[in-house]
């Protein structure tokens, strides 16, 4: 078994964290926010909602098709910064419970396979 070089908060500090608000950006801009209230919901800059709308920020690794229905889902539900806050916490919590996080972390370190580390007790 490989053992990671990057502890799995590292891997959602710079990479999933990122790609959640990525998501986010896209799925409130689909539902017809403008940039500026998507950077106040999401407590981010105008210019960095423009840089993930542009795939020019979190393109280091690609959600599975079923979190990104359930980010859409989460997205729905927004409609201040705390409940967008709150969504983030859930979605977080999904990926860990449902170990997308395993496959997540193997698109940046390569082959982890039989990788059990954040899960073992």
């Amino acid at each position: 078994m490989k053992v990671p070089t990057q502890h799995p908060q590292e891997i959602e500090v710079w990479y999933i964290l990122p790609a959640i608000r990525k998501e986010l950006v896209v799925a409130l801009k689909e539902k017809g926010k403008a940039q500026k209230e998507i950077a106040k919901l999401l407590n981010i800059t105008e210019a960095a909602v423009s840089q993930y709308v542009a795939e020019k920020r979190a393109t280091e690794i690609t959600f599975p098709q079923e979190l990104k229905e359930f980010i859409r889902k989460a997205a729905q539900e927004i409609t201040d910064a705390a409940s967008a806050f709150h969504q983030i916490q859930k979605i977080s919590e999904h990926i860990k419970n449902s170990k997308v996080l395993c496959k997540l972390h193997a698109q940046i370190e390569g082959d982890l396979k039989g990788c059990d580390v954040c899960y073992k007790k």
